[in-house]
C-alpha cells in the first residue's frame, strides 16, 4: 500500500498488465539506485498471464520476434497532467529473449549498455515534468518511431504518448516507469510512486480487488478502471 509521500499516478496503459520489479517487494526495486531507478516498476501486457501469442522452440533455444508479444505496439498513456521535457526516439527494437541460451550473451554486454548512456539503457523514452512540482516521470523502452509528443508540449492524463516497444536495455516488450526529483537521471533521486483506481488480480483464478490507491505487488496483474 502507498503512503502520503508517494506521487500518485494513473496506470499508463489500457487492459491487463503484469507488474514486475515492484518496489512493494524490495527497494531498490531493480537492485540499484543507479539512474534514479530506486522505485522504478516494469509492466508487461498479458492475456490471462500469458505475455505472448505462443511459446515454441524459439522460446526455449533462441530469440523471438517482438510482434508475438502482447505489449508490443500497445499505446502508452500519460500517467498524469504535465509537460514534455524531452523525448528520445530512433533506437531500434531488439528481438525478444526468453531463452536462457539467448539471455546469457545479452547479460555479458550489460556493462557496455550502461556505458552507452540513456539511449542504450532506456531506449526510446519520454520524460514528463508533472504539474504542481510532482516530479519527473520517465516512460521507457518505447517502440521506434512511435513517439507522438514533442518537447515543451503540455499533456493530460490518459493522452497517448507513444507505443510500447523493446528498445534499450530490454529483453521483451514492456514498459519501464519511474519518478525522479530532477530531470537528470545521472544526478536525480528516485521518488516512490503509487497508482490510483485499478483492479488487481493477486493470484491466478481469484476475484480481483479494486484498489483506490496502491503499489502493485510483484507478479500482480493490474488493469486501470
Amino acid at each position: 500500500m502507498s503512503t502520503p509521500d508517494h506521487v500518485v499516478l494513473r496506470l499508463p496503459f489500457r487492459g491487463t498488465w503484469l507488474a514486475r520489479n515492484s518496489p512493494a517487494r524490495r527497494v531498490p526495486s531493480h537492485g540499484t539506485h543507479l539512474f534514479a531507478t530506486t522505485y522504478a516498476m516494469d509492466f508487461i501486457a498479458v492475456q490471462g498471464r500469458r505475455t505472448a501469442t505462443k511459446r515454441d522452440w524459439r522460446s526455449l533455444l533462441y530469440t523471438e520476434p517482438v510482434e508475438r508479444f502482447f505489449a508490443f505496439g500497445q499505446p502508452i498513456l500519460a500517467p498524469a497532467d504535465g509537460r514534455v521535457v524531452s523525448v528520445h526516439d530512433g533506437e531500434v527494437d531488439h528481438v525478444a529473449r526468453r531463452s536462457q541460451l539467448a539471455l546469457l550473451p545479452y547479460a555479458l554486454t550489460q556493462a557496455a549498455r550502461v556505458r552507452g548512456g540513456a539511449g542504450a539503457i532506456a531506449g526510446n523514452h519520454v520524460l514528463l515534468e508533472l504539474d504542481n512540482r510532482g516530479g519527473f516521470v520517465v516512460l521507457a523502452h518505447l517502440r521506434a518511431g512511435s513517439v507522438r509528443v514533442g518537447e515543451g508540449e503540455s499533456v493530460v492524463a490518459g493522452q497517448e504518448l507513444a507505443d510500447c516497444g523493446n528498445s534499450g536495455n530490454s529483453t521483451q516488450p514492456h514498459l519501464h516507469i519511474q519518478i525522479m526529483d530532477s530531470a537528470d537521471p545521472f544526478t536525480a533521486r528516485g521518488l516512490p510512486m503509487a497508482f490510483q483506481e485499478y483492479r488487481a488480480w493477486r493470484r491466478p483464478g481469484v476475484t480481483p480487488d479494486v484498489v483506490e490507491r496502491g503499489v502493485p505487488n510483484e507478479s500482480e496483474v493490474v488493469e486501470p478502471l
